[in-house]
């Protein structure tokens, strides 16, 4: 018998076409899952999304007029301004852009089909032909890749970012319109430096709005985009064949200039730039300010040319305020011009400097008003010593002489020191103090024992802006209020009266007066316009600050120049530094508007006086109603108290070796009535005080005493003989 196969055993069974296409689609599902989740493309914002989220780099400085003053760097990732909408881009440009970039950019859906076969075509060629490879990324994947810059990652050319770009772009088109690409594109390109987008590229690299671009320009521009950093040559031949041009002269020429810098243009007119830094601090803020910009030009200019003419050697900085007197505001602000600064940075215009003498006309306004002193009060501009907590204090004028007897019309004028500390003696330095403050000298934070009788002759700190609002208070009969960089509108505060009218009418009348400061500044100074004006100058201890600030009708000027350093200027005086760019300014201010003197107050009466005992003619002078005199004369000597007036305690005598020894005699004064007083020397008997006593002191330390009748020590000095 044959054996029966066992029915459990059969033979393998060949696959079936259909199972194997089966399995191959499976598969073939697997990869392209796998493959869609590895090229899958970031989530692409909207394009309200982008628009929202967009936020200039700068903040931006205007005039009263909206005209642009300056901008203020306040982000330093990239250098970006406003989003340029696409209506403000040269069509020139655009269609450059896309010539070069993306020429089926209007007719595709994100990806150009027949850029990326022609481009896989010529890389497969390219080692048998040479042919250049065109590249396929269209402007909705550059774009992509400006949103997210994970798709362009630096060293990522392989196929998977290649199709996350495309996956992108078509994301974009899908949603966006084209016109919202290319605006977005424009906007968000990278360009050469750290300029990012059209608007800082256009201004930076071509000095235009991207409205003004030239076909010259949209070929350069469209050149830069492969490489925004290429060499003059390679940006030529880029931009030449964007332009399809033959003779590419002038675009080589429009590359070179452009890769140089040299027609970079700055993306602010940098007429404001301490201001700008004091006022905006937000990307994108936008600040109107009450500055005109003519003004703050002119006022640029004037500063500039002293500086440069003055030479950095003697002075290096400046600074200039303008104020409409009517309003407090803020015309110019110049806080300095750079040239040869060391600290160009420091805002001159708010950092605080010794006053100098500009502070006296706010001392003879307050003791003027008090009726303590008139403009024709007499005052003793001689040797005075004044012991103070902090030792003997003994004022000397600029030029370090005397001029004896003087009025306060004079003193003032002349800016005589001696006759300005023996006033606030009459004042009280806590008083005059608190006038300072009032009048918004508030870096003053010490009360008056602290400046004691120096603060006459300005040895607080102060600012050009305090400086200029406070002679407006002046300007303004008076009445102070706070000086304002914006408009406020209804919100400006009302003015308060600080100075009596009558006091400001006749500090300003003196400060307006060439005559009066004649002795001490020439007839014809840089403080003498061509219509009213008053002004004061000041120069601080160790010749570092030097200031002119003044009013007209309309307009205080201040100005202030030194060496923001600290180190002294040199050569440099209160008519020769700061009172020729007051000058330029106040002219420049009243070009075909000539000032006009002020109105004279109901409580000032004018009256003929004369001055016998002094240098001073017979004048009409002002005066706060009820304090007027016919005539005002040097106190007798018996009305003088006794003392020894030179020499003045603390001085020092050289001998010369040269002169015969007992040809060297040092002459002694005596105020007063000091008929029977006698000079002590050195505790021995040196003549009768009213017997114009010549003494020959040996070298070394003396002392001086006078003494009266009764032999009781009236006044005594020291000095020394070298």
């Amino acid at each position: 018998m044959n054996p029966q196969p066992d029915r459990r055993t059969r033979a393998p069974r060949k696959p079936r076409i259909r199972d194997i296409l089966a399995w191959a689609a499976l598969a073939s599902l697997v990869l392209v899952t796998i493959a869609h989740l590895l090229t899958r493309p970031p989530a692409m914002p909207s394009y309200a999304a982008v628009r929202a989220d967009w936020k200039p780099s700068e903040a931006w400085l205007y005039d009263r007029d909206g005209r642009l003053l300056d901008s203020e760097r306040i982000n330093f990732d990239r250098r970006r301004l406003a989003w340029v909408p696409l209506k403000d881009i040269n069509p020139a440009v655009r269609d450059a852009v896309v010539q070069s970039e993306d020429r089926r950019f209007w007719s595709h859906g994100g990806v150009d089909w027949l850029a990326v076969a022609s481009a896989a075509r010529a890389r497969l060629t390219k080692g048998r032909t040479g042919d250049r490879s065109r590249g396929a990324s269209t402007l909705a994947m550059q774009l992509a890749a400006f949103l997210d810059p994970g798709l362009a990652q630096p060293g990522q050319r392989d196929w998977r970012t290649k199709i996350r770009q495309m996956r992108a772009g078509q994301a974009l088109a899908s949603e966006w319109s084209h016109e919202q690409m290319l605006e977005a594109y424009f906007n968000l390109v990278p360009l050469r430096g750290e300029a990012q987008g059209i608007g800082a590229g256009a201004r930076s690299l071509f000095g235009k709005l991207p409205a003004e671009m030239t076909r010259t320009d949209a070929a350069l521009f469209a050149g830069l985009l492969p490489n925004p950093a290429a060499n003059a040559d390679a940006l030529g031949r880029r931009a030449c064949r964007a332009a399809r041009t033959r003779d590419c002269t002038a675009i080589r020429a429009a590359a070179a200039t452009l890769v140089s810098g040299e027609r970079a243009a700055q993306l602010d007119p940098a007429l404001a730039p301490h201001l700008a830094v004091r006022l905006l601090d937000k990307p994108g803020k936008r600040v109107k300010t009450t500055i005109d910009r003519n003004i703050q030009t002119a006022a640029i200019v004037a500063l500039r040319r002293q500086l440069a003419g003055l030479g950095s050697d003697r002075v290096r900085d400046g600074a200039v305020v303008v104020l409409d007197n009517a309003t407090g505001e803020v015309l110019a602000y110049v806080g300095g011009v750079g040239l040869k600064s060391t600290a160009a940075m420091v805002d001159g215009a708010n950092a605080r400097r010794q006053a100098g003498s500009t502070l006296k006309p706010h001392l003879y306004a307050q003791v003027i008003e008090h009726g303590w002193l008139t403009a024709a009060s007499i005052l003793d501009d001689s040797p005075v010593q004044l012991d103070t907590a902090s030792g003997l204090y003994v004022p000397k004028n600029y030029d370090r002489s005397f001029k004896g007897p003087v009025s306060v019309r004079n003193a003032l004028a002349s800016s005589l020191n001696v006759p300005a500390v023996r006033t606030l003696v009459i004042d009280d330095v806590q008083e005059f103090r608190d006038r300072l403050w009032a009048l918004g000298y508030h870096g003053l934070v010490e009360d008056g024992d602290y400046y004691g009788f120096s603060l006459a002759l300005g040895s607080a700190e102060v600012s050009l802006v305090e400086q200029a609002n406070a002679f407006r208070t002046l300007a303004n009969m008076g009445k102070w209020s706070p000086v304002h960089f914006v408009d406020v509108g209804n919100d400006r505060e009302v003015p308060h009266q600080i100075v009596k009218p009558a006091a400001a009418f006749i500090v300003g009348d003196i400060l307006a007066d060439a005559t009066a400061r004649a002795d001490a500044f020439g007839a014809d100074s840089a403080l003498r316009l061509p219509f009213w004006a008053a002004a004061k100058t000041g120069t601080s201890k160790g010749m570092r600050d030097n200031w002119c600030i003044g009013w007209s009708d309309r307009f205080t000027v201040a100005v202030w120049v030194g060496n923001l350093e600290g180190d002294s200027m040199r050569a440099v005086s209160g008519t020769s530094g700061a009172a020729p760019v007051w000058r330029d300014v106040m002219l420049a201010l009243h070009a075909g508007r000539p000032g006009k003197p002020p109105a004279i107050p109901d409580t000032v009466e004018a009256r003929q006086i004369a001055l016998p005992g002094t240098r001073e003619p017979p004048r009409r002078e002002y005066f706060v109603r009820g304090t007027a005199q016919a005539e005002v004369a040097i106190a007798p000597d018996v009305a003088r108290r006794p003392r020894i007036t030179s020499p003045v305690s603390g001085s020092v005598y050289a001998l010369d070796p040269d002169i015969p020894i007992d040809r060297q005699r040092l002459a002694v004064t005596v105020s007063g009535a000091v008929a029977g007083y006698r000079l002590i020397l050195d505790k021995k008997p040196a003549g009768d005080a009213d017997a114009g006593l010549q003494i020959l002191p040996r070298p070394g330390a003396h002392i001086l005493a006078l003494v009266d009748p009764g032999g009781r020590m009236i006044d005594r000095v020291r000095f020394t003989v070298r």
